[in-house]
């Protein structure tokens, strides 16, 4: 499971270019919408999976108080993962929330 988030920052990735087909999960009641740029944007229904494969290196967005803002980007994944996006979602608020809050102090 992806557990770990990556940034902006992130100067290579394992398997850059190389595609990878992996499985994003939605446990939550409420849909997701993702951009995946030059892929597509899909929105995750509630309590579903999809299955998506994707180049190393490509950034997946979300929106983040009304603006675009990267949610994770494929670098370490392993075919047929599972990843749990209402979770990396949770995980990816808190850590923008605390930018936020280190900003404003």
């Amino acid at each position: 499971m992806l557990l770990a988030l990556l940034t902006a920052t992130v100067a290579a990735c394992v398997n850059d270019g190389r595609s990878v087909k992996l499985t994003f999960r939605n446990n939550s009641d409420r849909s997701i919408p993702l951009q995946i740029p030059g892929v597509m944007n899909p929105n995750l229904s509630p309590m579903s999976n999809s299955g998506v494969t994707l180049e190393g290196g490509q950034a997946i967005f979300f929106k983040y108080r009304g603006k675009k803002t990267l949610l994770l980007r494929i670098c370490d994944e392993k075919p047929g993962e599972v990843v749990l996006i209402d979770e990396v979602i949770a995980r990816r608020t808190v850590e923008l929330d605390a930018e936020r809050a280190r900003r404003d102090v």
